[in-house]
């Protein structure tokens, strides 16, 4: 091996993010020190972020199988059988630290890798959606990373000719210094014709595809994996820098050879670049890899090995061909302008040899690689039981309207009209419900099938209860999914937490990672896809424990797909699902009364399966005009948002005997919807429902253009509208924060 490489000292080591007793296990592993650029590939594929050292353990109790799950976790993203020979094929992923960075380049490289993800496994993207979480508003640098993000999604999704569809953004004081920004893509591939990263056969040739490598991402998974002081600034060159031009180009030249049959497997590279994607593709493939790094495609002089194997330059694939078919692919590439080039080939030694100027830089056990990263069985701590909030102990500081009026322009709970506008959700025509309802709903193709998607997680929950957060982010998600009418299928999880070398940290998320399997074994909702973002918190403050589900769901007509919206005036409105007026880490607790504190909301799992599977048979039928369920801010905030989009009002019984009004208006009660039915349906509807044991009550009548609670008066339907558009625009204006 070369000798002209830095002196391997522990100070060395320790700047690779790698503990002594992780070096001492490499020496173990090869007998004897390893190169520079060998440590630099242990430092790629040994990081939390690629090697999921702290959270393997606890994955595996994920259900992850139904008769519909074509794959699960493991390859480059989910796939599920939707009928007809179709298959939809998804993930999630993080680009946290990036972002935080340079949070137009950090959003940006984001999506652009979660597209590759998707059509690597040969699908062709359809949507896009997204989760993000920023700072207090009134943090100096809240208004520059919501402004970068944002256009960095758009600029991205936009360009590349995707719609992005839906999504949740919100403010909190624990984002302040290390925002999270969660990407989803979704795709269609025939269900029969899904490529995998497994290579096959000896001897076969591997190639590189897509855009030149350059100095860009150096290290950037292993930034991913640390958490943030002082000094992150200086990360900025470890942020990639996304093209989305040259992804397009890399799409369609893709899925061209895949059809034409010349691809045995395929990998992306993303976090790690070429020393993950090749490391993968061979140990999947129980086979070895010989990389001559004289043949990569490079945009920049002088490049090492090391700056090569850890380079995350975007738009790059590496492929394994079937041989004859190698002079075909290249004319593809090449008719597309993008860069092919046979890098090296399969052995039968299952080592992985990396060289370059005609020296070995590198000679590795490549299974082990992957297989012997370290797996921490990290000790943790479930947090203190919060007491139940009772809502006779909180009192009103103001009428139920009024309340509505400034709930409605709190940055969590004001409309996103400004962030989604930025973002292209119609593009390619399919885009049947945009965002701002409970679920996005994209046609499949020509139809009639449609998809329901949605991203979704109630991070305070989630911190004051671990176990019923994990629980109610997927019943929300299951909820919003259903609420359009589609059947809930499958998730993608993207898992963000602060530092697991915590207790009380890992006992967040071994708590969520618990509460997230119950309720997809109940509700038959399959984990088949995510992502784990870990060491999310800068000068040791975490953020909130953030597990973002991604829900997929189908529609077997997407013309009978619901909305939220009041649709005609003299409509009866049902609640349906029980309400005790549950006020703890409720927004009306934290945003009226300053406190953020108490027992989230419990989640019965048999009940939302049985109330949403009602009202999906109501919304089959035709009986459901408008569909809303109940979340964030509890009944007034979801008629509010009914009556918002629809332009009509309402009037309101007063809160019933035995509740106190604000417990009964702003109480956040789970396994909740909002139906409204026409009178002629009325006592058909309340019959059913009561003969199935669903509860279920007329709660007021649509019309008018005013929202009115008998004995509390009354407020404008654009009073309303104006205070729910108001907050954003005005924010990033440079008004109010």
């Amino acid at each position: 091996m070369m000798s002209n490489q830095p002196k391997i000292t522990p100070e060395l080591v320790a700047s690779h993010g790698l503990k002594p007793d992780e070096y001492q296990r490499i020496l173990d592993l090869i007998g004897r020190e390893p190169s520079f650029t060998e440590l630099g590939i242990f430092s790629a594929m040994w990081n939390e972020h690629c090697s999921y050292k702290s959270s393997r353990k606890h994955l595996r109790g994920l259900p992850t199988k139904a008769p519909w799950v074509i794959q699960g976790p493991g390859e480059n993203a989910g796939v599920i059988d939707i009928g007809d020979g179709q298959a939809v094929v998804f993930k999630m992923e993080s680009h946290n630290h990036p972002s935080y960075i340079e949070p137009y380049q950090g959003a940006t490289t984001g999506v652009g890798g979660i597209l590759r993800d998707v059509f690597t496994m040969g699908a062709r993207p359809i949507a896009c959606l997204n989760a993000l979480s920023f700072g207090d508003p009134s943090h100096p640098r809240t208004r520059h990373l919501v402004s970068g993000v944002v256009a960095g999604v758009g600029g991205y999704g936009n360009s590349f000719g995707v719609p992005t569809v839906g999504g949740q953004t919100r403010f909190h004081t624990r984002y302040d210094g290390n925002i999270l920004v969660n990407a989803m893509a979704v795709g269609l591939a025939p269900a029969d014709k899904i490529f995998y990263a497994a290579a096959s056969g000896v001897d076969m040739p591997i190639v590189y595809l897509g855009s030149k490598t350059g100095r860009d991402g150096i290290h950037g998974a292993t930034m991913a994996s640390a958490e943030f002081d002082d000094a992150s600034e200086e990360k900025r060159p470890t942020v990639q820098v996304g093209d989305p031009f040259a992804e397009k180009l890399l799409l369609e030249a893709c899925l061209e050879i895949m059809a034409k049959g010349c691809v045995i497997a395929i990998q992306d590279m993303g976090a790690a670049g070429l020393t993950c994607s090749a490391v993968e593709m061979g140990a999947k493939g129980d086979l070895g890899v010989d990389l001559d790094l004289d043949k990569v495609p490079t945009r920049e002089t002088g490049m090492s090995a090391y700056e090569m194997m850890l380079s995350e330059s975007q738009e790059r694939m590496l492929m394994v061909l079937k041989p004859e078919k190698e002079a075909e692919a290249e004319a593809i590439f090449r008719k597309w302008g993008l860069d092919f080039a046979v890098v090296g080939h399969t052995t039968p030694t299952r080592r992985f040899v990396v060289k370059h100027g005609g020296d070995v830089m590198a000679d590795l056990p490549i299974k082990e690689l992957g297989d012997e990263a370290p797996l921490y069985d990290r000790p943790f701590v479930d947090g203190a039981r919060l007491p139940v909030i009772h809502a006779r102990d909180v009192a009103a500081p103001c009428a139920p309207l009024a309340a509505l009026t400034r709930l409605l322009a709190t940055p969590d709970l004001c409309s996103k009209r400004w962030v989604w506008e930025q973002y292209d959700h119609v593009i390619l025509g399919n885009t049947v419900q945009r965002p701002g309802g409970d679920a996005a709903v994209v046609r499949v193709e020509d139809g009639p099938k449609g998809l329901a998607l949605t991203v979704d997680v109630t991070p305070r929950y989630c911190e004051a209860d671990p176990f019923e957060g994990g629980k109610q982010a997927v019943a929300e998600a299951w909820r919003n999914i259903t609420a359009v009418g589609g059947r809930p299928l499958a998730i993608t999880d993207n898992l963000n937490f602060g530092n697991p070398e915590r207790p009380e940290i890992m006992g967040q998320f071994v708590g969520c990672l618990r509460g997230i399997s119950a309720a997809c074994t109940a509700l038959d909702f399959p984990v088949v896809s995510g992502n784990v973002s870990l060491y999310n918190e800068t000068n040791g403050r975490g953020i909130l424990p953030t597990p973002s589900i991604g829900g997929v769901g189908v529609l077997a007509d997407f013309t009978q797909s619901a909305t939220l919206a009041f649709k005609v005036e003299g409509e009866a409105i049902l609640l349906i699902g029980d309400t005790h007026g549950w006020l703890g880490q409720s927004v009306y607790l934290r945003d009226i009364c300053g406190r953020e504190d108490g027992a989230p909301p419990p989640v019965d799992l048999a009940t939302e399966k049985r109330n949403g599977d009602v009202v999906r048979g109501m919304i089959h039928a035709g009986t459901a005009t408008a569909v809303h369920d109940l979340a964030d801010g509890g009944l007034l905030v979801a008629l509010a948002e009914m009556a918002i989009a629809g332009k009509i009002g309402a009037t309101l019984d007063a809160a019933p005997d035995g509740l106190v009004p604000h417990a009964w208006w702003f109480g956040e009660d789970q396994a909740r919807y909002l139906v409204t039915v026409p009178q002629s349906e009325l006592l058909g509807v309340l019959t059913k429902l009561k003969a199935v044991g669903v509860p279920v009550s007329q709660i007021g009548v649509t019309g008018g253009d005013r929202l009115a609670i008998a004995g509390e008066g009354e407020v404008a339907v654009k009073d309303l509208d104006a205070a729910f558009e108001r907050w954003l625009p005005e924010y990033m204006a440079g008004g109010a924060s």
